[in-house]
């Protein structure tokens, strides 16, 4: 079960962001700056990377609890940047004011949201079975 939620949260920032943000609402967003651009991009390119290692080693090297951890900072990561948005100005809503959601709240934090609980499950779960 372990492998399946760690691969659920894998396929959440590896493809499924990617997905979301390769159009011109993000990577080719005419209003953001070239910069802002690089660092859409090399987020996306690291993330991606990230989760191609992590399913590598859960599903050829049989190892979870580092796809676990990794996988946690990349969806913790996105949580607690979005946490401490009002700290440097940062929102999910687009330019014109519209946001993606899921039951009235942003996608991002349902989906990340939902993953990080299931990882930290899984953890625990790694934790409890190895003794």
């Amino acid at each position: 079960m372990n492998k399946y939620i760690i691969t659920f949260s894998i396929l959440l920032y590896a493809v499924a962001v990617p997905i979301l943000e390769i159009n011109d609402t993000h990577v080719f967003n005419p209003d953001w700056t070239p910069h802002v651009r690089i660092h859409e991009v090399w987020q996306l390119i690291t993330n991606s990377g990230i989760g191609l290692l992590c399913l590598w080693l859960i599903w050829v090297k049989k190892e979870t609890k580092i796809s676990t951890l990794l996988s946690m900072l990349i969806t913790g990561g996105f949580l607690l940047a979005f946490a401490l948005k009002e700290l440097y100005g940062g929102s999910m809503k687009y330019l014109d004011g519209s946001e993606k959601t899921l039951f009235g709240i942003n996608i991002g934090i349902v989906g990340f949201g939902i993953a990080f609980i299931l990882l930290i499950f899984s953890l625990l779960n790694q934790k409890f079975h190895s003794k």
